[in-house]
């Protein structure tokens, strides 16, 4: 019998499932066959279980870095993963080394940029057809490491996390729940991908959302994307939508609610007033989601224009 094997890659200029805005890349079509079967969701939960419960590492281990700084790497890390066009999930494994570093070992916070840099660089590794180079890394630290240094602490890096580079991401995620949304149109769901990367982008760069599983990171910020929309509040409605997200990913419910709460509070202290409009809320008027404003980099991210910027 024979077999006919497609070749079914296509290239696709400034496609919103890309991490870059501007990246032309080639990539595969979406495996539905994948997305439908329930077991590939049940093993990313439970892989997201397996591993160990995260403490906030500022009070328990760290005594010369501040909440502050780390925010300020993640949006330095945001920005070049962004401005090299590196694959979506780069940025979030390299804030998930960097997390899981700090969390077990000591570390000065003159050190902070490099550990950051050497994070990206296993990231893209691991992701990038073809990844960031350490020199290239090195300039946009204004040559504060030297690729030496870089190449030194990567081989420390991975021998302190024992060689574990793989962990499940809230990007993860992303197609398997939206593909068992109800009443969701079809042309929306891409507008609600991109956006939803772009809230979990904001979550990972927030430390209130360090000690939150990836999949309810996921849901929340399906959900707030969802709520952003109008027309598609209309077709699902909060409290439904809500309940169907934790029935999807066996989640609690006023979890996932209190988690969505949150994103939508951070989202709120980014926004002008005009810009993001959750249901209920009696402190701004309705606008369209793509108005959004979270900070310098997210509002570059948005309009697909980012500058280089040094830590």
């Amino acid at each position: 019998m024979a077999t006919n094997f497609l070749c079914l890659e296509n290239h696709r200029q400034g496609d919103s499932r890309s991490f870059g805005p501007n990246s032309g890349t080639l990539r595969a079509t979406i495996d539905s066959s994948q997305l439908e079967d329930e077991r590939t969701l049940r093993n990313l939960l439970a892989m997201e279980e397996k591993h160990p419960p995260r403490l906030n590492y500022f009070d328990t281990v760290q005594s010369d870095l501040q909440p502050s700084m780390r925010r300020v790497l993640a949006e330095w890390m945001l920005q070049v993963c962004e401005d090299e066009n590196c694959e979506e999930q780069v940025f979030p494994l390299a804030m998930d080394y960097l997390d899981r570093y700090l969390s077990c070992f000591i570390l000065k916070k003159s050190h902070l940029q490099l550990l950051g840099s050497v994070c990206m660089l296993l990231a893209s590794k691991l992701l990038d057809t073809v990844p960031l180079k350490a020199t290239k890394i090195c300039i946009y630290t204004d040559n504060s490491i030297t690729v030496n240094e870089l190449l030194e602490w990567e081989r420390m890096v991975v021998e302190r996390l024992k060689w574990d580079l793989l962990a499940v991401l809230p990007n993860d995620f992303l197609e398997h729940i939206l593909q068992r949304l109800p009443e969701i149109p079809e042309e929306k769901l891409d507008l609600i991908h991109k956006h939803a990367k772009i809230f979990i982008a904001l979550c990972i760069t927030e430390l209130k959302f360090f000690m939150t599983p990836p999949s309810m990171i996921a849901c929340a910020s399906i959900a707030a994307a969802i709520r952003g929309l109008e027309s598609i509040d209309k077709c699902l409605g909060s409290d439904e939508m809500i309940e169907h997200l934790a029935k999807i990913t066996a989640a609690d419910v006023d979890c996932l609610r209190s988690c969505l709460e949150q994103l939508e509070l951070t989202l709120e202290m980014y926004l002008p007033s005009k810009t993001y409009c959750p249901e209920n809320s009696n402190s701004c008027t309705p606008t369209n989601i793509l108005d959004v404003r979270l900070s310098p980099h997210f509002v570059e991210l948005v309009a697909h224009t980012t500058p280089r910027k040094h830590l």
